[in-house]
């Protein structure tokens, strides 16, 4: 079986440039940061969960709280220790992070879990789960669609993979890990017309 998240990594890797071009840093999706923002005291401590090169989503965070951005893309990681230098950034896979339970306040993942397998998507989120404090937020950028898998040859020059479940699969997944959801829309994908992704608040149960 092909090895699909080597694929992702050496994509992203490949393309950390391209990608941080084409990426906008005002759109629909950036602003859905604003109301989780109002929702956190200043200087919580936040997981920015496949954050890339960091912009604009870990740079955004890291002007109210202290941030922690993971990435498995080493030449991501590179790039955003050098656009976000407030932030610390670590260059581990998502879907088995060294960190301890409770360790924050808030996670936000954006274009991330949608590059894994899905049948990786179910652990994750209770790794999620797992990582926030009682009563902390995830903000998480999911498949609207059913896919199980999708490879093409050329995503901005390099492979790249897909997987993920249709919006209702996704919030049934994150209610059965305790999640309580407090929004959750669907966004149009800007750069392929005809498609979106699902954005979905979500809250651990108080302790």
């Amino acid at each position: 079986m092909k090895n699909h998240k080597n694929t992702v990594k050496a994509g992203y890797n490949a393309i950390s440039e391209a990608y941080l071009e084409a990426r906008s840093r005002d759109s629909e999706d950036v602003r859905l940061l604003d109301d989780l923002v109002k929702r956190l005291p200043r200087g919580a401590r936040v997981l920015d969960a496949g954050c890339g090169a960091g912009v604009p989503i870990t740079r955004l965070l890291s002007t109210y709280f202290d941030v922690v951005g993971v990435d498995f893309a080493d030449t991501q990681i590179g790039r955003a220790r050098e656009l976000v230098p407030d932030a610390e950034f670590l260059c581990q896979d998502i879907t088995s992070l060294s960190l301890p339970a409770g360790s924050f306040d808030a996670i936000c993942s954006y274009y991330a879990i949608i590059h894994i397998p899905r049948q990786e998507h179910p652990g994750l989120f209770m790794q999620f789960y797992r990582l926030l404090k009682p009563s902390g937020l995830a903000l998480l950028c999911l498949g609207a669609d059913d896919l199980a898998e999708d490879l093409v040859e050329d995503y901005l020059g390099a492979p790249m993979f897909w997987s993920h479940f249709d919006a209702a699969t996704n919030l049934e997944l994150l209610a059965g890990c305790g999640f309580e959801e407090v929004w959750s829309r669907i966004v149009p994908d800007v750069s392929s017309p005809g498609s979106g992704h699902l954005f979905a608040l979500v809250q651990k149960r108080r302790a």
